[in-house]
């Protein structure tokens, strides 16, 4: 499959790309699919089956939310933040549904959204169903999507054939599928990763286009960023947490204008900006998948201390950066996964951590090698994490593993920085690990809230 850096650094809302962003995108083409076959005008009555890990934890995720606004034609990029609230309102009291924002349908949510917690679909643990009947109750269409990780979708058919992808016939001049692979194609062409990752996509736009949107991406990252440290407050859901950022941030201004530092002055700012954008995202804030929402804090706290803790930071550093930490992503993406539903939080907070590694190192001007170990550090270091969050929120313990990550990629890029490249275990084979190991995981421990955390702490 061509994966695109913009497939793994896409715009959208929290709190998840797997169970908020991927069914709003899979609610909206369901119907875009229904519109195509002229099948809206005859529409009477729609149902929505949830299966999985989506029944499990789909409540705490905003899963049910993200439905009913995918399909009334809303995108997660699109969709404003700080609207939703309203419009689930009004759906609920009039019980109607706009599909595709055109034909209104009657909905009864306690009767056509389904959370079948004790069901899943054959090929993965974040199944869907949606149904379409006319007035007679005759079956019009039918459609099964799966959500495997960060906003991706795959329709079932898709899924059967390969699970996670499915080949398409864009053709790429530097196509890989391994970090073997990538390190050759950089010694046989004298390349280095970011290079690669530029020619490979401007088979889809222009370079300048490319440049333009990873730090039209990264100013929505900053944004994100600078809402999470005002907003006070607790964060919505019952576990009734409270945001840390805006408080942090104070102490480290009042630091600063008494002239107080220390050797750890740093980690506190990689901490305020992992946890900045996390709280947004719990929040359902406007938020960027990097490479998924649970873990959308550890990449942009990594670039803000390369923009703002390095020696001469710039545009360039950061769309090498970006590119880097993409091309590791797509790694993952094809040897493994980064649902965590698969994998538990390593396919999550691994991944993030792996690809903020290797981008700041790569923008610190790091060889090829030197980026290879880094992502393989950064995951190596995360293998065997669960994801267990407490109510299915995506709060605890995921917020503070967020700040974990960012801290564990910035030690990564020291500890690849201090060698030649040359290191024992490769990144193909930290890769093949963590596939085995989430294939191992109990299911109990990978976005159920079935065990772990999630059954040892009171909720209350």
């Amino acid at each position: 499959m061509a994966i695109s850096v913009f497939n793994l650094f896409s715009i959208g809302i929290g709190p998840s790309s797997s169970h908020t962003v991927g069914p709003m995108r899979a609610a909206r083409q369901f119907m875009m699919n229904a519109a195509k076959a002229n099948l809206l005008a005859t529409a009477s009555h729609i149902k929505v089956d949830l299966y999985g890990s989506l029944a499990l934890t789909g409540k705490g995720h905003a899963t049910d939310l993200a439905i009913l606004l995918g399909l009334e034609g809303e995108t997660p990029e699109g969709v404003d933040p700080n609207a939703v609230k309203e419009r689930v309102q009004q759906i609920r009291s009039t019980k109607i549904l706009r599909l595709l924002g055109k034909h209104n349908v009657p909905f009864h949510e306690n009767e056509d959204l389904i959370f079948h917690s004790d069901k899943q679909l054959p090929y993965h643990p974040n199944g869907m169903r949606f149904t379409i009947f006319d007035a007679s109750g005759k079956e019009l269409r039918s459609e099964v999507f799966y959500s495997v990780g960060g906003g991706f979708i795959v329709d079932h058919e898709t899924a059967r054939q390969d699970k996670h992808l499915v080949e398409n016939a864009h053709q790429l001049p530097y196509p890989f599928k391994a970090g073997d692979e990538l390190l050759e194609i950089g010694r046989k062409h004298r390349m280095t990763i970011p290079e690669i990752m530029m020619a490979n996509e401007k088979t889809w736009r222009p370079e300048e286009e490319v440049r333009a949107g990873l730090l039209n991406i990264w100013n929505v990252m900053q944004v994100c960023t600078e809402r999470g440290c005002q907003h006070e407050g607790i964060l919505p859901g019952g576990l009734k947490v409270k945001r840390r950022a805006p408080g942090l941030l104070r102490s480290l201004q009042k630091q600063q204008k008494q002239n107080k530092s220390h050797p750890l002055e740093a980690m506190e700012w990689v901490s305020l900006w992992a946890l900045a954008v996390n709280e947004e995202n719990a929040a359902g804030g406007r938020v960027v998948t990097a490479p998924t929402n649970g873990a959308a804090g550890i990449i942009p706290a990594v670039m803000h201390y390369y923009a703002r803790m390095t020696e001469n930071p710039s545009d360039e550093g950061i769309v090498t950066f970006m590119l880097t930490a993409g091309a590791v992503g797509i790694l993952y993406k094809e040897g493994a996964s980064i649902s965590a539903a698969e994998m538990g939080c390593m396919g999550e907070v691994g991944v993030a951590c792996s690809m903020a590694a290797a981008g700041l190192t790569a923008a610190l001007g790091g060889t090829n090698e030197q980026i290879e170990n880094a992502a393989e550090i950064g995951m190596e270091h995360n293998l065997g994490l669960t994801c267990d969050p407490i109510m299915g929120l995506v709060q605890i313990p995921c917020i503070e593993r967020n700040t974990m990550g960012a801290i564990k990629a910035i030690n990564a890029m020291l500890l690849a920085l201090q060698g030649d490249g040359t290191h024992r275990v490769s990144l193909d084979q930290v890769i093949a690990t963590m596939r085995q190991t989430g294939q191992d995981m109990k299911s109990i421990y990978k976005e159920t809230s079935q065990g772990g955390l999630a059954v040892n702490v009171p909720e209350c």
